[in-house]
């Protein structure tokens, strides 16, 4: 039997948040109003360190400025991005540990709620096939995003019923793998660790990291 994988990405893969620094990026080029963005993408963030956050409130906030531009500009920026903001806050470590898992043949995805948008290209920089993300509307004749998202946020519980549902796209199940293994950084994951049969807390979160060591569970650095 073979074993399954799973990363979170943001302040787990990554040293950063991309959700976050894609807004900042964003705000930086000029491409959004500092004024009326900035704070709102702070509080935004807060909030999901909290546990707060209104995935749904936030999603309108963050899919909105992607409906203003063609895909042509989004990618030529998101290239950008990429080379500036994403792989320097990707380390060796982390590199390796998906190496590893590639090495022995784990079954491997990233699952984030961050849009696949923006996760995507990240996906393909760390060779990971699978990514279960928060997937934002396009229309079919333009691919131009409509604001929205399709289907469940990969968000708190929402990641592991996506899991399930690409499991079963596959013929598979959780009973399929020998062990699961779920890394991550945020208290936001608690519903996913404590599903995996190996949860391992990355980096964390105050919440996490105390919940990590009344539980047993191993807690890494990637930095």
């Amino acid at each position: 039997m073979m074993n399954l994988a799973l990363f979170d990405l943001d302040n787990t893969l990554l040293s950063s948040d991309s959700d976050f620094e894609w807004a900042q990026f964003l705000i930086e080029k000029g491409i959004l109003d500092r004024e009326l963005q900035e704070s709102k993408n702070q509080a935004f963030y807060a909030q999901y360190k909290r546990g707060t956050l209104d995935i749904h409130a936030f999603l309108d906030f963050q899919l909105l400025p992607l409906t203003r531009h063609s895909r042509a500009e989004l990618d030529a920026w998101h290239a950008e991005f990429m080379a500036t903001r994403i792989r320097p806050s990707i380390g060796t470590a982390a590199r390796k540990l998906v190496q590893r898992h590639r090495e022995q043949g784990d079954l491997m995805a990233i699952v984030t709620a961050t849009n696949s948008f923006v996760t995507g290209p990240i996906a393909r920089e760390f060779d990971i096939p699978h990514l279960i993300a928060t997937v934002p509307a396009q229309t079919c004749d333009s691919g131009r995003f409509t604001g929205k998202p399709r289907g469940l946020p990969a968000f708190r519980e929402g990641k592991i019923a996506r899991i399930e549902d690409w499991l079963e796209s596959l013929g598979l199940w959780w009973g399929s793998f020998q062990r699961s293994f779920f890394y991550s950084d945020s208290l936001n994951d608690l519903p996913l660790l404590a599903r995996v049969s190996d949860p391992v807390a990355v980096d964390p979160d105050d919440t996490l990291l105390a919940h990590a060591r009344s539980h047993g569970w191993p807690v890494i650095s990637l930095r």
